[in-house]
C-alpha cells in the first residue's frame, strides 16, 4: 500500500486543476470575443468607461442608445461618422484656400497686364502727340513756303 501513495510534492490537487480549466475557458472565451467580433466591443467600452468613472447608468445608456441609432442611420459608428465630417470640412476649407491663392494670382496678372496696356496706351499716346506736333510743325512750314512762293 505504502507504493500506491503518491508524494504531495508531486500531486495535482483538485483546486489547481479546476483553477487551469476555468482559465483556459476564459482564454478562449475572451480570445473568440476579440477576435472574432463577437459582441460590439466598441460600442461597449465607451459607456463601459462612463459608468466605471462617473457611475451614471443612465448617462452610459443614452450614450450606447446614441451610437446605435448614429450606427443604424450611417452604417458608422459616431466616432467615424464625426471624424469623415471633421475631413470632409477641412478639405473643404483647404479648397477654398487653394481657390483664393488662385483667384489672387489671377487678380496679379491681370493687374500686370492692365498696367502693361496702360503703359503702351501712354507711349502710343506720347507718340501720337509727338507725331501731331510735328505734322502741325510740318504744316507751318509748308503753309510759309506756300505764302512765300
Amino acid at each position: 500500500m505504502d507504493s500506491l501513495i503518491i508524494e504531495p510534492v508531486l500531486q495535482i490537487t483538485y483546486d489547481e486543476l479546476m483553477k487551469s480549466r476555468i482559465s483556459k475557458i476564459i482564454l478562449i472565451l475572451t480570445s473568440f470575443v476579440f477576435l472574432t467580433g463577437f459582441l460590439p466591443f466598441p460600442g461597449l467600452v465607451g459607456p463601459g468607461i462612463t459608468i466605471v468613472s462617473t457611475g451614471n447608468v443612465y448617462k452610459a445608456g443614452a450614450q450606447y442608445l446614441i451610437d446605435t441609432q448614429v450606427k443604424n442611420k450611417t452604417g458608422k459608428n459616431s466616432l467615424t461618422y464625426v471624424k469623415e465630417e471633421v475631413t470632409k470640412y477641412n478639405k473643404k476649407e483647404n479648397f477654398n484656400d487653394e481657390l483664393k491663392e488662385l483667384i489672387e494670382k489671377r487678380a496679379i496678372i491681370a493687374h500686370k497686364k492692365l498696367a502693361q496696356q496702360t503703359k503702351d496706351n501712354n507711349l502710343n499716346k506720347d507718340l501720337r502727340l509727338l507725331v501731331e506736333k510735328r505734322i502741325k510743325i510740318v504744316k507751318k512750314k509748308l503753309d510759309i513756303k506756300k505764302i512765300n512762293q
